[in-house]
């Protein structure tokens, strides 16, 4: 059998490499969540620009939103108008709350035993009635450290996640777990850097989050604060993110870039 030119080959090669991508399925995924998924604050838009022309991402996640506010302000029905649009099995809807249902928040505020763990199961389960495939979201560390070590206040919200996904068997994306384990590694200098804008000087007890400041919904701010994310902590955690999806939903693999 004759022998192909090298570049014959790799033009065969990359034929069939397209093909092969070319075949891939649409599906949608579609991001539920507060300002630490959001545009401009967050790691949605990162997340989404790392998948592939198949992918219709929607990024629905909204600043100063919780589990309960989410869905009273009619936003969960923007859900499920595309659940119904798209295909059974090739909707995955990734649902990350906690930040904004911590008290202090009222009216967003959500009891942690029976309120919080709910409102995670109802989104679950609606997405599953729906066709879709739901993947649940422990909230995202926020970065701030008390001496040499980073206080978690986001945890208690991030086991009850992990509850809800167990209880109700979906894929858990354990966000909380790995971003706080590397913030911690990071160190207090380096994980300010993740943030919107340069530390001040000073930095005032507001930029630490939780109970010192209450997020507003709306717009993203673009001030200084251990929460929300710029470009660097964007991209970031939008890696971590896939990392975790890929390890938990290996049918997403073939439709990430590179």
């Amino acid at each position: 059998m004759p022998r192909l030119p090298k570049l014959a080959f790799a033009a065969l090669l990359a034929t069939a490499a397209f093909g092969a991508h070319a075949a891939q399925p649409p599906i949608q995924v579609i991001l539920v969540g507060d300002s630490t998924m959001s545009p401009k604050s967050g790691y949605g838009d990162a997340l989404c620009a790392r998948f592939t022309p198949e992918v219709s991402c929607h990024n629905l996640a909204l600043g100063g939103r919780s589990s309960k506010s989410f869905r009273a302000e009619g936003h969960w029905d923007k859900v499920q108008a595309l659940l119904r649009e798209g295909a059974p099995g090739k909707t995955y809807v990734l649902v990350q709350f906690g930040h904004n249902d911590q008290p202090g928040k009222a009216p967003r505020s959500t009891d942690l035993v029976t309120e919080f763990p709910a409102n995670m199961a109802r989104y679950a389960r609606e997405v599953k009635d729906a066709g879709g495939v739901p993947v649940l979201v422990t909230p995202l560390t926020r970065r701030t450290f008390v001496r040499d070590y980073l206080k978690d206040d986001l945890m208690p919200w991030a086991e009850a996640t992990r509850r809800v996904a167990a209880d109700e068997h979906v894929a858990l994306v354990d966000l909380n777990r790995v971003s706080a384990a590397t913030v911690q590694a990071m160190g207090q200098a380096e994980a300010d850097t993740l943030a919107m804008a340069p530390p001040p000087a000073v930095v005032p007890a507001a930029a630490n989050g939780g109970g010192a400041g209450v997020e507003r919904q709306g717009q993203a701010k673009t001030a200084f604060d251990r929460t929300h994310l710029g470009k660097k902590g964007a991209e970031y955690f939008s890696g971590m993110v896939v990392t975790e999806l890929v390890r938990v939903v290996p049918k997403v693999k073939g439709y990430l870039k590179n």
